[in-house]
């Protein structure tokens, strides 16, 4: 790729070069303009053969790519890729799960979701811009916000992950959806140009890094630390989850820890690019959203659910963001939750003492998030998109 085609909406490569050198440069110049080729290829055919492609695909996910009679190329490409697991990942990770995150209690992981991973998935222009693009900027915040807590509780059920079970099927939905949105927005006149391919593999891995680093280091901050080997476990997980995923492995593959993330998040951060005008919006939104599933779940005052959720965001990414996404500070709610943080720590620690009483914790939690996927909701984007025309779903 030469320097005239680096997209221009993200910081110049020379800086990028400058900071990280040429290799990891050229590692992220290719990412910028790679999409997902296998999912886009399954796009293309559901374009040209019409139902019978989503019915075959629907099919594959649901009961694998052999119980397919002459399925279509892409799609049998596709589900050979995903029946695999990536090299160097053991297959009882499926089974066991990323056990360690549901010592976590689960409002806590919905708030390290909503003001860590999504706010900070927002800051990113080229997102912004492709929700923009694709009609779904604000209006689909409670949506987005849902649909995202239903994948993320189904894909992190202990053996979830093997093909046809719930997690697995559920994230090669949110796969599908991803390329429908790329093909949609592309002939809604997306910028390549200005912001690479729409969802692409920076996009991706910066993603993936949202639900992993910035996640457990927002926990952390509330009191709910992992310990290294337990971190590992998570990121082992999280492995199998960018391979669904169709996340590059030369991105993500090989973490296990915060600080090999971080060094790999900083590069993509790099790349980014400056906060994008919608960014302010789409955080509103996204608090608005979560206050109202904070009253459901905590029954707490939708005013006092939207400031918890600002000071949060301000505490898991820093003033500079959080004044850029207008999140107001609240120097009486800082204080609360410093003073909340500082005695769960102090609980977490006793609890890990009484392997009995943790794993009783642990199980509690897992029972819990099995709870809330049984309630009953409407269905997600992601399940919609198999039935609906592709080019209607994101609209």
């Amino acid at each position: 790729m030469s320097a005239a085609s680096w997209p221009s909406g993200r910081r110049s490569r020379a800086a990028v070069v400058a900071r990280f050198g040429e290799s990891r440069t050229a590692l992220v110049e290719r990412a910028l303009r790679t999409a997902d080729p296998l999912a886009d290829a399954v796009v293309e055919e559901i374009h040209g053969g019409g139902p019978a492609v989503r019915v075959q695909l629907d099919l594959g996910i649901r009961h694998g790519l052999a119980s397919l009679t002459d399925p279509p190329p892409a799609v049998a490409a596709l589900l050979t890729a995903t029946e695999t697991l990536p090299p160097g990942i053991d297959p009882a990770i499926v089974d066991a799960g990323p056990a360690p995150i549901f010592t976590v209690p689960t409002v806590v992981r919905i708030l390290s979701l909503s003001a860590g991973a999504l706010l900070r998935t927002y800051e990113s222009p080229s997102i912004a811009v492709l929700l923009d693009t694709t009609g779904r900027l604000v209006d689909g915040a409670e949506r987005r916000l849902q649909d995202t807590g239903r994948w993320l509780l189904t894909a992190t059920l202990p053996g979830t992950l093997h093909p046809g079970a719930p997690g697995y099927v559920a994230t090669l939905q949110v796969r599908m959806l991803h390329a429908h949105m790329r093909r949609l927005a592309r002939v809604r006149g997306y910028d390549e140009l200005t912001h690479g391919a729409p969802i692409n593999q920076v996009d991706l891995a910066r993603t993936w890094m949202d639900f992993t680093l910035v996640s457990l280091r927002a926990q952390e901050t509330l009191g709910y630390d992992l310990t290294e080997q337990e971190t590992a476990q998570v990121y082992r997980y999280w492995q199998v989850l960018a391979h669904l995923l169709g996340v590059d492995p030369d991105l993500v593959g090989g973490i296990t820890g915060n600080a090999e993330a971080a060094r790999v998040d900083a590069l993509l951060q790099a790349v980014t690019g400056p906060l994008a005008g919608h960014a302010r919006a789409l955080a509103g939104a996204l608090v608005d959203a979560l206050a109202v599933r904070l009253g459901e779940l905590l029954r707490l005052p939708r005013p006092i659910g939207r400031q918890l959720i600002r000071s949060l965001g301000r505490r898991f990414h820093g003033d500079a963001v959080a004044d850029a996404l207008d999140l107001r500070r609240s120097l009486l709610l800082d204080l609360v939750v410093d003073v909340v943080a500082v005695g769960l720590r102090a609980d977490r620690r006793l609890r890990r003492r009484d392997a009995e009483r943790w794993e009783r914790a642990r199980i509690a939690n897992v029972e819990a998030a099995r709870e809330l996927l049984d309630a009953p909701e409407e269905e997600t984007l992601y399940e919609v998109h198999r039935a609906e025309h592709p080019d209607r779903v994101a609209g």
